[in-house]
């Protein structure tokens, strides 16, 4: 039944927290955006309120299924772990048992969850590409025009405007198939790794200590606020967490659309704080933090809602 709970839970989740990761994404891409508050008026004065939504299909009709693995893995795993080291799979399991758990949970999600990022992230960066790509057009057109000759060329009629590149989720993920083979699909699959891994850990350790520390005394789990509580305050710990490698992972996934900046995540990592500083591996942490909370507690809820359901009706 973890397994049907964390489907649940993970499309809660999106549906509250997905417009705010589109501005992450475009914070943590793009040195023009000063702030939050920059980069959600200018998407919204160029795109309206469909540019907050960019790419949704894919993440939420994938997300129940990644969701599901990660909780169902969490659990699975920690029951053997606790059958192995106490005989019992009803054991209390040692925090130990509940990182390593933890962190098996979020490698195992990297499979599916690669191609869907890629996708994600190129759809939310793509009108700013594009943008970008028409002005570097625009210089060469000029800069081709002889010294003595101004550049008076007519702007070009509509129709001849190009159109965006990715008509959406699927047609995105089979043009980056096409164009840069399946080694596309899984760029920056290896800050991924290390994102997922390390935050993952710290998501099912800090919700279980904070779970613990929310119980009345006398009962043997949260009551609904504990769970809103404990499961906002450990989004927001796994994404300290995780924002670092997340910030690389989002640049090598953008990476490649028109000429090749990093050649591996070390690279990505050494020229990003050399151009930038130390300071943008943090690059949309305040956003991921304040995202983390109520997607989260929106995920426990729905997920403990559902484990709770279940049960009461098996029994």
């Amino acid at each position: 039944m973890d397994f049907v709970a964390g489907a649940i839970g993970g499309v809660c989740g999106v549906a509250v927290g997905y417009p705010l990761d589109t501005v992450k994404v475009k914070i943590q891409t793009e040195p023009k955006y000063t702030g939050i508050w920059h980069c959600v008026r200018d998407t919204y004065l160029r795109e309206r309120v469909r540019g907050f939504y960019r790419g949704l299909l894919l993440p939420i009709s994938t997300v129940s299924l990644v969701s599901s693995l990660s909780f169902g893995t969490y659990h699975n795993c920690l029951t053997r772990i606790c059958r192995f080291r106490y005989g019992s799979a009803d054991a209390k399991p040692a925090r130990t048992d509940i990182t390593l758990s933890g962190f098996a949970s979020g490698l195992v999600r990297v499979f599916l969850t690669s191609p869907t990022e890629v996708a994600k992230v190129r759809l939310q960066t793509q009108t700013q590409t594009q943008m970008q790509a028409q002005m570097q057009q625009r210089r060469r057109s000029s800069a081709s025009w002889p010294s003595a000759v101004p550049p008076m060329c007519p702007a070009p009629p509509a129709s001849q405007v190009p159109g965006p590149k990715y008509r959406g989720p699927l047609h995105c993920l089979a043009t980056v198939a096409r164009e840069e083979g399946l080694r596309g699909l899984y760029k920056g699959s290896s800050a991924l790794l290390l994102r997922e891994g390390h935050s993952f850990a710290t998501y099912f350790l800090s919700y279980s200590i904070l779970s613990e520390w929310l119980t009345p005394a006398g009962h043997s789990q949260p009551d609904v606020l504990g769970v809103l509580l404990a499961g906002g305050c450990a989004g927001v710990l796994a994404w300290a967490v995780a924002t670092p490698m997340d910030v690389i992972k989002t640049r090598l996934q953008v990476d490649g659309q028109g000429q090749q900046r990093y050649r591996g995540l070390l690279h990505c990592v050494v020229t990003s704080v050399r151009e930038e500083g130390p300071r943008v591996l943090f690059k949309g942490l305040t956003l991921n933090c304040c995202r983390a909370f109520p997607v989260n507690m929106v995920v426990f809820v729905g997920y403990e809602a559902a484990l709770r359901l279940t049960r009461g009706l098996l029994k």
